[in-house]
């Protein structure tokens, strides 16, 4: 990357510039030359089509002139020769940073108006939901999908249940700070021992398994998987082990799935928003989602 910081690369793109319009200068000069329409050798079509060189209309080079003249006042004033600024020293980081000011002082007062509320509140606000929506739109639904239901490998936030708790804290964390959530790989347990393993955790959700398997699997469960998933396997909030109980799967519920999910371990993240959007943008964002699970929960 530091070859890109060299100097030489600005004084490259400077003359390669410099150079590229008076080279489309020359090239419109010389071909505006008037000196009468000329025939091309022997090129006839269709009997009567004929290949001639005819100077070019006047109405274009002027504009093609015309072109050329605004490619240097816009180098002039704007960047685009090398390192140089322009005489307005303009950039797209000094104009971004200006309209995230403007925003902050037009609607800062709003968010801090919210975040002094406590999130049960905001999620109540019709306004709150609101601006949470759009900023759900905006910098989740990329993972989440624009309805919240996630897709596989994310997860719905529409339900009750949660990998890291539901609690207004808790949803308020995850998103400040972001989520790792591993599950390392148990290749040691070889592909039958997989097997037994995927058909025992699909009997903890009542689904359809071999009972010699869901025996055999127990134990190996016991043995490798309750630390984190608990013994009954209704999983950890703390470091994020799902509940195999309840039927809600986020990588899917096959037997196929889960032995994948055993034998080559799942990795998860979800990136901390704290930074880039602020502890007020956070707050609403917490709020909007918070009561995305409520209002499920109330329609049930």
């Amino acid at each position: 990357m530091a070859d890109f910081e060299n100097g030489f690369w600005s004084i490259y793109i400077a003359v390669i510039t410099v150079v590229s319009i008076v080279a489309c200068a020359v090239l419109l000069k010389m071909n505006s030359k008037r000196p009468g329409a000329v025939e091309l050798g022997e090129h006839v079509w269709d009997e009567s089509l004929r290949e001639w060189n005819n100077p070019l209309p006047r109405w274009w080079s002027g504009l093609f002139y015309i072109t050329l003249v605004f490619a240097v006042v816009y180098l002039v004033v704007y960047p685009g020769l090398g390192a140089f600024q322009g005489q307005f020293g303009w950039s797209s980081k000094v104009q971004y940073e200006a309209e995230m000011d403007k925003a902050k002082a037009e609607y800062g007062p709003i968010f801090t108006r919210y975040q002094g509320q406590d999130v049960k509140l905001v999620a109540a606000d019709p306004e709150a939901r609101a601006m949470g929506e759009r900023l759900f739109l905006t910098y989740c639904a990329q993972c989440h999908g624009a309805d919240a239901r996630g897709a596989k490998g994310f997860p719905n936030l529409t339900d009750q249940d949660w990998l890291y708790g539901g609690a207004p804290d808790h949803v308020k964390a995850s998103i400040a700070e972001g989520r790792n959530g591993v599950m390392p790989p148990m290749a040691h347990l070889g592909a039958e021992g997989a097997k037994d393993v995927a058909h025992y955790v699909r009997s903890l959700s009542g689904l359809t398994a071999d009972n010699a398997r869901v025996a055999r699997g127990k134990d190996m469960f016991q043995a490798n998987c309750a630390a984190c998933h608990g013994p009954d396997g209704k999983g950890n909030i703390a470091i994020g082990a799902p509940n195999l109980t309840d039927k809600v799967w986020l990588y899917g519920s096959a037997e196929a799935t889960i032995i994948e999910g055993v034998m080559k371990g799942r990795n998860n993240k979800m990136p901390a928003h704290k930074e880039f959007l602020g502890d007020d943008k956070v707050h609403l964002l917490a709020a909007y989602v918070y009561g995305l699970s409520m209002s499920q929960s109330a329609a049930k």
